[in-house]
């Protein structure tokens, strides 16, 4: 039997105006924002709506905003007898969306716990002194010996494993600039800087994630109801201490995506439905497992056709 995974988008699937027509067909998407709000103390789903995109693009916004989306789309699919998939998985961020929908944490120890991240996140290098980019047409292995000999001294690495031919590199803005030259110069089509404010999933974040360990060590975690793949090691974990383990070296290390993917695939995973905004996720999917179903959750027309579909 076709088993079914859900996938929670990260940082990137941000927009003003995202889950506005949602808003105006369940009020659980204003709910679940307020209940946000709450936590972090200020009018999380107004910046969501009007921006601007310069203020929802902050790290410190960004994270708690994406948490609340991925979470909203979860509670309008059970809404409408949504069933419980097979398996989760979040990119990146995501992760975090996954584990309260998989019901390993509570969504308000949740946004506490993002909001901290975020800010230790930015905290850890100075603005502008980091950059992130996406490397699209090199191989793997190639583009870890460009990051290698583009370092000189400098922190660059492969943050991202997104899909085959998209790979994304973080950290010393200089060294990213010097591994997107050489990357062009070892065949690579295209490389783009991203619009973030923090070099994540890079040597720079370790910082972070030491203090982070407090913030995790401190919130209650459970295993949960639904297995979730995490993103550093392609695996669901059995203890809370363990799943502690993991968040906190999800910072630093990169992130999985591709191989995570793959890993559900040949766990007998055939369907898969972006829970939240946008769809990158969708779009990733359909370079790793070409074979698969896949569907981005978006709009409430698009999830009674989906579980009627797959029901």
């Amino acid at each position: 039997m076709t088993k079914t995974a859900f996938l929670f988008p990260g940082q990137g699937s941000q927009s003003v105006g995202m889950l506005a027509q949602l808003a105006l067909q369940s009020a659980l998407v204003k709910d679940t924002f307020t209940e946000a709000s709450d936590v972090l103390g200020y009018d999380l789903w107004a910046v969501t709506q009007n921006g601007p995109d310069q203020k929802l693009n902050q790290t410190e916004i960004t994270q708690p905003a994406m948490l609340a989306a991925g979470i909203t789309c979860w509670r309008v699919w059970q809404s409408i007898g949504g069933f419980t998939p097979d398996y989760m998985a979040g990119h990146s961020l995501g992760e975090y969306s996954a584990l309260v929908a998989a019901g390993s944490v509570d969504f308000r120890s949740a946004v506490q716990l993002v909001a901290e991240r975020a800010r230790l996140m930015q905290a850890a290098t100075p603005a502008g002194s980091g950059a992130m980019a996406a490397i699209l047409g090199l191989e793997e292995t190639a583009l870890v010996e460009v990051c290698a000999l583009a370092a000189q001294g400098q922190v660059v690495s492969c943050a991202n494993f997104n899909s085959p031919g998209q790979v994304v590199i973080a950290g010393d803005r200089a060294a990213v600039a010097r591994a997107c030259e050489q990357a062009l110069a070892a065949g690579a089509k295209r490389a783009v800087a991203l619009a973030v404010s923090v070099p994540s999933h890079c040597a720079l974040m370790q910082p972070a994630a030491d203090e982070f360990a407090h913030a995790l060590a401190i919130t209650d975690l459970s295993t949960g109801t639904i297995k979730v793949l995490h993103n550093v090691d392609v695996q669901a974990h059995a203890s809370a201490a363990a799943i502690r383990v993991i968040l906190g070296q999800q910072l630093w290390q990169p992130v999985r995506w591709a191989d995570t993917i793959e890993a559900l695939a040949a766990l007998g995973v055939g369907r898969f439905a972006e829970c939240g905004p946008g769809k990158i996720l969708a779009g990733l999917n359909r370079r790793i497992v070409r074979e698969a179903e896949t569907v981005a959750l978006l709009d409430l027309a698009t999830m009674q056709e989906t579980l009627v579909k797959w029901s």
